[in-house]
């Protein structure tokens, strides 16, 4: 299968025009569509959705990182330096519930994404991708009045560095664990079948392989760079993977496909490796953190420091991206679907890399209207 086959339509962000507002859209990039053959193709028809910051859920966090709704429609917050998981209740004191053990923080590693067992509170467990002194790791935790208990790590080996640990979580429909690696700075991981670096794993509960994976193995993907954003739209997954020096990618994922780091970044269309979905200059996006709402993937950048709409339909064609709030916020790690319809939005100003301002790093609460 020749790169790009997959993907119906291929969206390359070339330009952007710069601006800045409220509701409205703060950059419109300039983006070309064609099929895998180079004809001209149409975008997707998903309408445009305008966002606007309605409050601040929470200040005074250091370094969010990951962020996963429980039923009672509080948050859990992970905090990637301190390696403490924090409770986030809209209108409410934020509150510590734990502090993972065996987390050795680094310039991009240390306590990073977690996901709620689709089942909780019948199972009450929570689960967390973090950078040990060793490796990086997905460990099971017991939560369950108010505290953190119990570690059991379920995968281990994935390469660990100061940067490229990749760390997002995400629960499919099908009950899975998938997990988005990085290549730990060492770029023949990406396509080495025996390495979990730069890969999406795909794992029970339990961190065994799921049943269908790819020759049994724990990953069904291979050939990203960084990947830290995970979402699922319907049946379909989608990736977020930092770019080297041109172009972030947006991957629609397939089981047992080669999205081709180290040979590409970005459209490249070599055969036996996929296209992404849309592309972005590094320094206009940088993302992290994506989440799916009214047919839209929402994608956060932390260079770019604004947060992309980016329409999408059956992970085969997408509309033209449109970024908002460019710089109001500085950067911007993490982006989730609120159980109220909203988005909680979380800045990573305290990372090293930002500007912090007093109140950092905060919390924000997203309106979506059409």
């Amino acid at each position: 299968m020749g790169k790009g086959l997959q993907a119906g339509v291929l969206v390359a962000v070339v330009a952007l025009v710069g601006g800045c507002g409220g509701g409205g859209g703060d950059a419109q990039p300039s983006v070309s569509t064609s099929s895998p053959d180079g004809r001209p193709s149409s975008t997707a028809s998903t309408p445009a959705v305008k966002l606007a910051v309605a409050g601040t859920v929470a200040t005074g966090i250091e370094v969010p990182w990951g962020l996963a709704f429980l039923p009672d429609k509080s948050a859990l917050v992970t905090e990637r330096d301190s390696g403490k998981i924090k409770r986030v209740v809209a209108g409410a004191q934020v509150t510590e519930v734990g502090t993972v053990e065996g987390v050795d923080p680094s310039s991009e590693g240390g306590l990073l994404g977690i996901a709620v067992d689709p089942q909780y509170p019948k199972r009450p467990y929570v689960y967390v991708y973090y950078s040990s002194s060793e490796d990086n790791r997905i460990a099971r935790l017991t939560y369950a009045n108010g505290a953190i208990s119990e570690p059991t790590v379920i995968v281990e080996g994935i390469p660990k560095a100061a940067i490229h640990n990749g760390g997002r979580l995400r629960f499919g429909a099908d009950g899975f664990l998938y997990a988005g690696t990085g290549d730990g700075g060492d770029r023949p991981n990406s396509q080495d079948d025996g390495s979990l670096g730069g890969k999406v794993l795909k794992v029970t509960t339990d961190g065994k392989a799921a049943p269908g994976n790819p020759d049994n193995r724990l990953w069904i993907t291979k050939g990203h760079r960084n990947v830290q954003g995970l979402a699922f739209g319907g049946s379909q997954l989608y990736s977020a993977e930092f770019g080297q020096n041109t172009w972030d990618e947006l991957n629609a994922i397939t089981p047992g496909s080669n999205y081709g780091w180290p040979a590409a970044e970005g459209v490249s269309r070599l055969d036996g490796m996929v296209d992404p979905i849309g592309q972005w200059a590094t320094k206009d996006a940088s993302p992290s953190g994506i989440t799916f709402a009214q047919g839209h993937i929402f994608m956060a950048g932390l260079r770019g420091e604004r947060l992309w709409a980016i329409p999408v339909a059956n992970g085969k064609s997408a509309g033209t991206p449109v970024a908002f709030f460019a710089g109001q916020y500085g950067r911007l790690r993490t982006v989730e679907a609120a159980p109220d319809g909203s988005l909680w939005l979380t800045t990573s100003n305290t990372d090293g890399r930002g500007g912090a301002k007093s109140g950092d790093d905060r919390i924000l609460r997203v309106t979506i209207s059409k």
